[in-house]
């Protein structure tokens, strides 16, 4: 507000002079006075807030010149010290636990992990739940501490890298296809059976197939033929005994014309063949030794 004042002075002349006095007066009064303190007022109450509400969470959130409470911040990477909770999906290049401690990812669900490209597809996935383990990918590999391949995995074929494979269910291993292997061994002090219920059991390879019982006895048995065939070699049976138990056997004053044979052994080779069947052994008088 701004108020004009004149004084009236005497000059030499004897006439009056007027002389103009500015007199400035700047205020604010009335309502406005309060609502201009009520707002100053407002304003302190909101920065003590803001500063109260700034230390608090500085003190909750533990941070400090290292990073937020367990969480430090280092130039190759961001530390976690102790139990962290995730909401939401955590993205990460490369997880590892500390040198003394052991790397635990639990959840009340399941634990899923994917790997995606640069379009964000999903490439590989690997799904740990409470009733099973599904992964999806296309190759898996599983390799030891020294980098060498343990198992191996795709969509032709499955290796193990191991120098014994040992499967030790009650009900051993089953094949729905062939099976390629140098070495099939039993446990010790246990049997090594090979079973095929309904169909046959064929066993091939070009060098030949040895079967080896050390310290036990070796069974075939079939409930229809057992066919031992050698194409280009003989078939030779070694041992101090050789039983045929269940032969057919003739009566007396039978011959060869009943279709009766006798099984004869020739001494220096022990060859088998088959004589016609006679009153006497017919096996001196062949010619197959």
């Amino acid at each position: 507000m701004v108020r004009e004042q004149y004084i009236t002075t005497t000059g030499d002349d004897g006439v009056p002079d007027t002389i103009p006095e500015y007199l400035y007066t700047i205020g604010i009064y009335g309502w406005r006075k309060r609502c201009l303190y009520l707002f100053i007022l407002i304003l302190l109450v909101i920065l003590v807030i803001n500063l109260a509400l700034t230390i608090w969470i500085v003190r909750v959130m533990w941070f400090n010149t290292e990073g937020m409470g367990l969480l430090q911040v280092h130039p190759d990477g961001v530390r976690l010290e102790g139990e962290s909770e995730f909401l939401f999906p955590l993205y990460a290049q490369e997880i590892d636990s500390r040198e003394d401690s052991e790397l635990l990812v639990d959840s009340t669900e399941n634990v899923s992990l994917n790997a995606r490209n640069d379009n964000g597809d999903v490439t590989g996935r690997l799904s740990v739940g409470p009733k099973k383990v599904q992964g999806d990918v296309q190759q898996l590999v599983i390799n030891s501490n020294s980098d060498k391949m343990l198992f191996q995995a795709d969509g032709k074929e499955v290796v193990v890298g191991t120098n014994k494979l040992r499967i030790t269910g009650p009900e051993g291993a089953i094949f729905q296809h062939s099976v390629q292997t140098p070495l099939i061994r039993g446990e010790m002090s246990k049997d090594l059976r090979l079973d095929a219920p309904t169909r046959s059991l064929s066993m091939d390879a070009p060098g030949g197939v040895h079967i080896k019982a050390l310290s036990g006895r070796l069974s075939a048995t079939s409930n229809m033929d057992v066919l031992l065939h050698s194409n280009d070699g003989l078939l030779v049976l070694d041992a101090e005994m050789l039983r045929l138990p269940n032969l057919r056997l003739g009566t007396a004053g039978t011959g060869g014309a009943q279709g009766l044979y006798e099984v004869c052994v020739c001494p220096n080779s022990g060859k088998l063949f088959l004589s016609k069947a006679a009153f006497t052994s017919t096996c001196s008088n062949s010619q197959q030794c």
